[in-house]
């Protein structure tokens, strides 16, 4: 049987931690920034996690990482 691919989106996306959560970047932060208060962007650069509904489908995408 053939090697699973791993969806490239995917693991440019998401990072496994060592207790095997994904970690993924939080989103808003890019552009339009002079409207978002301080507080909002030092939150926004903390990392967050894959909800625990998604993750089953997330490890699929990202089989050997």
């Amino acid at each position: 049987m053939p090697k699973m691919k791993t969806k490239r989106s995917a693991a440019k996306r998401f990072k496994v931690t060592g207790t095997g959560k994904l970690k993924r970047s939080k989103a808003y932060k890019s552009h339009i920034l002079t409207k978002k208060s301080a507080k909002t962007k030092r939150n926004l650069r903390k990392a967050g996690y894959v909800a625990e509904a998604q993750e089953k489908v997330m490890k699929k995408l990202i089989p050997y990482v």
